[in-house]
Parts: C-alpha cells; structure tokens; sequence
C-alpha cells in the first residue's frame, strides 16, 4: 500500500519561496508518475506539476517558470521548489502516484492520480 506524507508548507510573503517535500513508501513499481496537486478554498482540485519515474517534467501554465518539480528515487521522494509565490497560489497542496505504465505515459497535471498525502497548506499573502 501507497503510503504519502507531504511537508514544508507554510506562509510566506508575496514574492517568497517554499520547498514542498512528499515522502512516499510503499511504490514497488519502476514506472509510475508522481506529482502535486492543490486546492484552493471553493475551487476545485488542479493540478500543478507531474514528473514519471524517468524525469519527464509538465507543468500547469500558471506555474511555469515559477516552480519547479523534482524527483529522488533512491529516497522515495519528491519536491516542489516554489518561487516568486502569488496570493493566488494559496491552497492545500497534495501529493499524489500512480504506479503502472499507463500513468508512467500519461503523466500530466490534467489526470489526476490514484493515491494522495493528506496535504499541506500554503498561504502567500499580499
């Protein structure tokens, strides 16, 4: 079973960064796509940022440029370096996989994935 715990949010000033960190256990196959996901307070869940067990990166536009997604595969981990934050990136961000080929080819933040971290909050206020 997939297990995923996020990290590092917190408040920050526009203009400032964070690191998100999500620690996953339990991922038994070579292929699979990890990604972060968030949702804002009365909107629906988007996605941000997915990256395959290959490094392939996509990004939603309205992060490009600013965050940047990361793998570590020997510690099972993934990172979101966030940059330059707006008060409109203020949301629960989720960690999310998926295992298989499938989700290894169509990894992209527009499909959503199979099993989710309980989440961390960032605010950025103006």
């Amino acid at each position: 079973q997939v297990l995923l715990v996020e990290s590092g949010g917190g408040s920050v000033q526009t203009g400032g960064s964070l690191r998100l960190a999500c620690a996953a256990s339990g991922v038994t196959y070579r292929s699979y796509c990890m990604g972060w996901f968030r949702q804002a307070p009365g909107k629906e869940r988007e996605g941000v940022a997915t990256i395959n067990s290959d490094g392939r990166t996509n990004y939603a536009d309205s992060v490009k440029g600013r965050f940047t997604i990361s793998l570590d595969i020997p510690e099972n981990s993934l990172y979101l370096q966030m940059n330059s934050l707006k008060p409109e990136d203020t949301a629960m961000y989720y960690c999310a996989l998926e295992a298989g080929w499938r989700a290894f080819v169509g990894c992209f933040p527009g499909r959503p994935l199979e099993s989710w971290g309980q989440g961390t909050l960032v605010t950025v206020s103006s």
